[in-house]
């Protein structure tokens, strides 16, 4: 057996020298001194091979035009087997990508591993770190939400304010008067097509300096014995990519990545915030206001990126211990403290965001469908506490019958009946008698008659702003005047997409005086409590058009 694994090697060896490459990469020889500050390399690199096939198999199902790629996310979200789960580790992978890039260049600059021979190794790795913000800026504007959209509007403005390249930048961005198709199209072949393949090569030619030139040992141990980079460096560099991957996996299973609302260039209303690693840069552009604007946009990020190139050329002394390169020291110091002190003002600045700004559209929205008699139901269902009895779907009790089964499904009056006389519907029922008025009746059989196994999840976990919104709708009978998804009467204006027609003091202000917003209105007076005015206001405000 060993000969047939010897001549196998040797067949690879004669033909690919592949089999040598890697005996010399494993036991190439590195300084005593090397340890677990020299792993955050390999892990960024680890992190860039996870983003490339996350990227890939959610490109499979991606659909690169507006309008298009938010309905191709959704599907991707909603029905793909672990859809849910590749934007997860895509998303959070950019995040932790930046934070370990972020973690290397910072070990590098303390410790001094910038100076001679190693210029060029450095200035590689502040090309990097420009390439991965911007992978950052680029892939912001995919999902084509409205987070989105208004985020990269902010962008195209910032660059139009550099001056001389000003105008030229917002022409290559395709923002001009708006963000289009243009515009996302540019965005999605720098993010797909020029950013992979830049990467790659600048992540090659940095490997070859660094296995060019060494590590950088620690003053003093030139002469002390080499060791070899196999097994214990590599047992170092594995447990970090297992564990950075672990953190990875656990952030994409626990935390859910939200997704607006599809990009509404007319919601003029929206507040646009940048990811967390732009909060700072968002922050002092806002403390930076007016002329001095330019200073938050040009000369600020100029003069880093700047400092970062010229760092090895300035600072050419010989190294030293790490415990005394003070300056180094001051510098990621303040540079830490500037960073954390404008993103915790940021973040604390935030201005509240409603209950239907938080809608997740990740998710299935089948309840945004629903008429508000329909979503009222829901609420008495879970007053009744139903699902302690009646499952829907998979899981759930077993006591009564599945209620998503559409061989159950009766009329609405036999339902109401059976609501009032379980008894005499079903004779030996263990069910009490629900203690509801008929309009409540109904309005839960209006519930249950839409249920089927499909949108049963969807439905049972419809947002409680959107139900409580609907019984304050129903108890005032809006539907006299109003539709809602096309249920009720149009005495009165249809309440879809009311968002995008009236602001949120203006229908309160209407609710209380309505002849002096619309003068000939028929419409009542109603003196809601706060309570019910940011119920309904908050539902009717969610209603799609």
């Amino acid at each position: 057996m060993k000969r047939r694994v010897d001549a196998a090697v040797g067949w690879l060896e004669d033909r690919t020298g592949a089999p040598g490459l890697i005996h010399h990469f494993l036991y190439e020889s590195i300084p005593a001194s090397s340890g677990w500050r020299q792993v955050f390399g390999s892990v960024a690199v680890f992190l860039f091979l996870v983003q490339a096939f996350t990227g890939i198999l959610l490109a499979v199902n991606y659909a690169p035009t507006p309008g298009d790629a938010y309905n191709s996310l959704r599907y991707i979200l909603t029905e793909v087997t672990g859809g849910r789960l590749i934007r997860g580790l895509h998303h959070w992978g950019a995040s932790m990508i930046i934070v370990v890039v972020a973690l290397h260049m910072i070990q590098v600059f303390l410790y001094g591993a910038y100076k001679k021979p190693r210029e060029g190794t450095w200035l590689v790795g502040v090309l990097l770190l420009l390439l991965t913000l911007g992978y950052g800026l680029t892939g912001y504007l995919l999902p084509w939400d409205n987070r989105a959209y208004w985020g990269t509007v902010v962008v195209t403005q910032i660059a139009a304010t550099i001056p001389v390249l000003g105008p030229y930048l917002t022409r290559l961005l395709g923002g001009g008067d708006s963000v289009g198709v243009v515009t996302f199209a540019r965005f999605f072949v720098a993010h797909v097509m020029i950013l992979p393949p830049l990467t790659m090569l600048l992540i090659a030619v940095h490997i070859f300096l660094v296995r060019k030139h060494g590590v950088a040992p620690l003053p003093g141990d030139e002469q002390v014995a080499k060791k070899e980079f196999y097994p214990g460096q590599v047992f170092r560099d594995t447990f970090a990519i297992f564990i950075a991957f672990a953190i990875l996996f656990t952030m994409a299973v626990a935390v859910r990545v939200p997704l607006e609302q599809l990009a509404d260039p007319s919601d003029t209303t929206y507040l646009p915030r940048p990811e967390w690693y732009f909060l700072f840069l968002f922050q002092t552009l806002k403390l930076l206001s007016g002329p001095l604007e330019i200073v938050g946009t040009v000369v600020l990020p100029g003069a880093a990126v700047t400092a970062l190139i010229l760092i090895p050329f300035i600072d050419r002394g010989k190294m030293v211990r790490v415990a005394k390169r003070t300056t180094a020291m001051a510098c990621v110091a303040l540079a830490a403290i500037g960073w954390t002190g404008l993103t915790a003002l940021a973040v604390v600045t935030k201005p509240p965001t409603t209950a239907a700004e938080e809608i997740d559209y990740s998710g299935p929205t089948d309840w945004m469908g629903l008429s508000p008699e329909e979503l009222a139901g829901i609420a008495y269902f879970r007053a009744e506490n139903c699902a302690s009895c009646h499952g829907m779907g998979e899981g759930g009790s077993n006591i009564g019958p599945d209620l998503t089964r559409t061989s159950i499904h009766r009329d609405a009056a036999w339902m109401i009946q059976h609501f009032k006389q379980p008894g005499a519907m079903r004779p030996g029922t263990s069910m009490p008698a629900i203690q509801l008025n008929d309009s409540q009746m109904n309005s839960l059989a209006a519930f249950l008659l839409k249920l089927n196994p499909k949108n049963a999840s969807a439905l049972e976990n419809a947002p409680d702003f959107a139900v409580q919104g609907a019984l304050v709708y129903q108890a005032n009978d809006c539907g006299s005047c109003h539709q809602v998804n096309g249920v009720g009467t149009n005495m009165g204006p249809s309440l879809n997409g009311l968002a995008k027609r009236r602001s949120r003091s203006w229908v309160e202000q209407h609710f209380a005086d309505p002849p002096k917003l619309s003068p000939g209105s028929m419409m009542p007076p109603y003196k809601f409590s706060a309570k019910d005015m940011e119920r309904l206001t908050t539902y009717l405000f969610s209603i799609p058009e």
